[in-house]
């Protein structure tokens, strides 16, 4: 069976200036992943990563850590959504700067209102996402075929979307907005393909992480 590791960025730059650069912690996460995979002895043949910061640097600690030495491939299609331009279409409610409980509030109010077909400022819409996700992960489903193990670095919306179809062909999107409520950074989502088609073998996954302190992380 071919095998696909889906990883989350490590933990971004929330709120500096370029929130897509990883924080300090977000490259220790990736170095944790990959020293975990190597413990395993899990090896790759091929790792691919979106166009974002985040996405390589989380990929490039992580085979460190894991002693992989790949060229990566780019595909835009695992690329997060926009989600600055989503919140700008739906105003929070609340005044100044939020409190993480009322930012997960606005996050959620303005998923759900894109996911029901509101777009502003050019946003992508959640049936565009959707559909570049999906041909995405039948990119990568190819490129696992023959029993090759390919390490995807995305964010928690693709991942997210990759689970949810799998589990619900067509994809669900209830299903997309609990999974991306809880996505850890760094976690690793597995899913292997073979004869049977693509199937879930385990999501988010954060067991490198559990006894550093401060290393599990959502945002």
């Amino acid at each position: 069976m071919g095998q696909i590791l889906l990883v989350r960025h490590g933990q971004a730059s929330f709120g500096a200036e370029d929130y897509d650069a990883l924080s300090s912690l977000g490259f220790e996460q990736g170095k944790l992943l990959g020293t975990a995979l190597a413990a395993r002895g899990i090896a790759v043949d091929a790792v691919v990563h979106g166009t974002m910061r985040r996405h390589r640097e989380t990929a490039e600690a992580c085979a460190a850590a894991a002693g992989w030495d790949l060229p990566p491939t780019v595909d835009p299609g695992w690329d997060e959504f926009d989600f600055l331009s989503v919140l700008a279409a739906h105003p929070p409610t609340h005044e100044g700067e939020p409190t993480k409980a009322e930012f997960q509030r606005w996050f959620e109010e303005a998923t759900a209102a894109w996911i029901g077909g509101a777009t502003g400022g050019g946003a992508e819409s959640f049936a565009g996402f959707t559909a570049r996700v999906s041909d995405a992960l039948a990119r990568t489903t190819e490129l696992a075929a023959g029993g090759r193990t390919v390490a995807v670095f995305t964010s928690g919306g693709p991942v997210g979307w990759a689970v949810a179809e799998v589990l619900s062909p067509g994809g669900d999107a209830d299903l997309w907005t609990r999974l991306n409520r809880m996505a850890v950074n760094a976690a690793l989502t597995r899913l292997v393909t073979g004869r049977r088609g693509l199937n879930l073998l385990s999501y988010n996954d954060q067991s490198h992480l559990e006894g550093v302190p401060g290393a599990v992380t959502y945002r």
